[in-house]
Parts: structure tokens; sequence; C-alpha cells
């Protein structure tokens, strides 16, 4: 019985030819085939370069440590960190401040999107189109424009040089960019949960923290990371509405520029130190953000 088994085996599956084993090699890679592909191939090439030459600039200038040359493209002959100790002696402050900024600016403006958001896509009310592009006009009023008025106000409101000042200044401007992308999120959610959620009492409120909410996380991501992003990298509003004592670290780093001279491995360690959260952030959220996108987050 067992013979005929193997027998019938044998029968049924071949081994399999040279080309088949080839073929199976070779799965899952891509290979030029035409010119226009490997033209495609080599801008892409081209540009990589383009883009990766600055960050290996800076690596090697930081791992030059204090004292190296700018505009040095060689590598370097030895490590030394002291650049990095130097850099986090002047920055650590201000690191903490950007912190203390960049999360609690994230975490309310998505609440605070995400609920318009909802009632902008699930509830339509009179006037629901109009104030959805009012929102949006916000996305491209440009910063400079309303600087004087935001210091006037927020020095009315006894916020200005304050912590939480910067924080409600980047939350309100987020708004509309999180309004949008959750807006879009939730539209490709069904409207018979929504009904259903009603039909068993859910209000408004409690159908969006408890139904909606849960089913959110890769819109919240897209969001999170757009908004952590931009709070993180700002320079203009942290330089305007805040006091040195609440600097974020862009505008600390700013000043590591000396006045007669510069000291590249420190100003570089200290760039690398202020690059690494935003790509730690989408290092580690990349896998759900490609998948907020690609589920109707952004259209």
């Amino acid at each position: 019985m067992t013979s005929a088994v193997n027998t019938l085996n044998t029968t049924a599956s071949p081994p399999p030819t040279t080309g088949t084993r080839r073929a199976r090699k070779n799965r899952g890679y891509w290979r030029p085939r035409s010119v226009g592909q490997w033209l495609t191939l080599a801008a892409c090439s081209v540009l990589l370069i383009y883009f990766a030459f600055p960050v290996y600039v800076i690596v090697s200038t930081a791992l030059k440590g204090p004292g190296a040359a700018g505009g040095s493209l060689g590598l370097p002959s030895s490590i030394d960190m002291s650049g990095f100790s130097l850099a986090w002696g002047q920055l650590k402050g201000n690191l903490w401040n950007s912190v203390q900024i960049a999360v609690p600016g994230t975490i309310i403006s998505c609440l605070l999107g995400a609920l318009n958001g909802f009632v902008l896509a699930k509830t339509p009310f009179r006037g629901a189109k109009l104030l959805f592009v009012l929102m949006m006009v916000g996305m491209f009023i440009p910063f400079q424009a309303v600087i004087i008025p935001l210091f006037v106000f927020l020095r009315a409101l006894g916020l200005q040089g304050t912590l939480t000042g910067i924080v409600l200044v980047h939350v309100i401007y987020g708004l509309p960019f999180v309004t949008l992308i959750m807006r879009n999120y939730y539209v490709n959610i069904p409207d018979a949960i929504i009904e259903a959620a009603t039909v068993d009492g859910c209000g408004l409120l409690r159908t969006f923290t408890r139904i909606v909410l849960p089913l959110s996380i890769p819109g919240f991501v897209v969001a999170g990371i757009f908004q952590f992003t931009n709070i993180w990298n700002d320079f203009l509003f942290g330089l305007i509405v805040t006091s040195q004592q609440t600097w974020p670290v862009t505008v600390r780093l700013n000043n590591l520029l000396g006045d007669t001279s510069v000291d590249y491995g420190t100003l570089m360690a200290g760039a690398l130190m202020v690059a690494a959260p935003t790509v730690l952030v989408y290092i580690g959220l990349g896998r759900y953000f490609i998948g907020g996108l690609t589920s109707g987050a952004v259209k």
C-alpha cells in the first residue's frame, strides 16, 4: 500500500525541471528587461544617491567629533562620539520641550480632528459642506500672515512664551489637515454600522467613542505621523511664540551656530539627535502608515 502511494505521488508530481527551479529561485525579484526599465532603474539610483548624500555628510561629520571641517566629504579616520555628548548637554532641555509640545499637540489635534471628520462624514447637516470648505481654507493660510495677530492674541490670554500657548497654536493649525484625513477615512466606513449603533440607543458621542474610534487606528496613524512630524520640525512658531526657556529643539539647534566659527561636528551630531524621533516614529509605525494610506485615509 505504501509503495503504491509513493508510486502515485511520484507519478503525479514529477521532479521540477531546471527552468522550474530557476523560476522558483528568481520568484519575487524584479529585473529590468527593456531599455525603459533600465533607464527607470538608473534614474531611481541617481535620485537615491542625491537624497542619501546629505545624510552621509551629516553622519560622517558627526562621527569626526568637535572641530570637524565643514564640507569635508571623506570618511572619518577614527570615530569620535564626543560631539554627541556636547550636543546632548546643550539640547537635552529643549528636546524635552519639544516632546511636551509635539506629543500633546498631536494627540489633541488628532482626537478633535477625528470628531470633526466623523460629524462631517456621517452626520450631514445644513451647511456641512460650506463648513468643511472653510476649514480647508485654513490649510492654505501662510503662517507668516498671522504671526502678529497670533502673538497679540496669545499675549492677551497670558499664554505668550508658554508651552501651553505653542501647543494650542499647533492644535488649531493641525485641525484642518487632520479633519481632512479623518473625514475621508470615515467616508469608507459603512453607514449600516452607525445606524445599528443608533438603533441600539447610542448617541453621537457614544457612537464615536465606542464604535468608530476602535476602527480608526489606520487613520490615526496617518494623521499622527504627519502632525507629529510637522510639530517636531516647526521652527517659525517655536521662534516667535515661545520664550528662551520654552524653545523647542529646532530653535536651540539653530543657535548652536557660532558668531565667528561653527563646530560642525557638534552641530551635525545635534542634527542627528533632532531628526531621530521622527525617523523612529515612522519606522515604528510605517507598516500601519502604508495601511492607512491604502485604506482611504488620504484620497
